[in-house]
């Protein structure tokens, strides 16, 4: 019984060390660096694609953030002079309130 669990883990240790060996010239060979780099190569493709769109996006939202500052202030001077135009407007009535008690 021994025997067979110790050739068993022998046989394993071996098996181990034989592919990890072969691994370690395939992952070496000339044929795998030469797919690192293709892969390599995509993904700084990718990069430069995903950050293209980044700065589309970016500028996008630097135009709609200005176009809505501008929105906001149209709107700040609207409420501006239709306050004016209404305090103007109460102290015309005030003095013609004035002017005809006077009389």
């Amino acid at each position: 019984m021994i025997e067979k669990e110790l050739l068993k883990k022998i046989g394993i240790f071996a098996g181990g060390v034989l592919f990890g060996t072969a691994g370690v010239k395939i992952l070496g060979s000339s044929d795998a660096k030469k797919m690192y780099v293709n892969c390599v190569a995509a993904g700084l493709r990718a990069k430069d694609s995903v950050m293209t769109t980044a700065v589309n996006i970016q500028e996008n939202a630097e135009d709609i953030l200005a176009e809505a500052k501008e929105i906001n202030r149209q709107r700040t001077e609207e409420i501006f002079e239709d306050q004016e135009e209404t305090a103007s407007a109460a102290e015309e009535e005030k003095a013609e309130t004035q002017e005809a008690a006077c009389q």
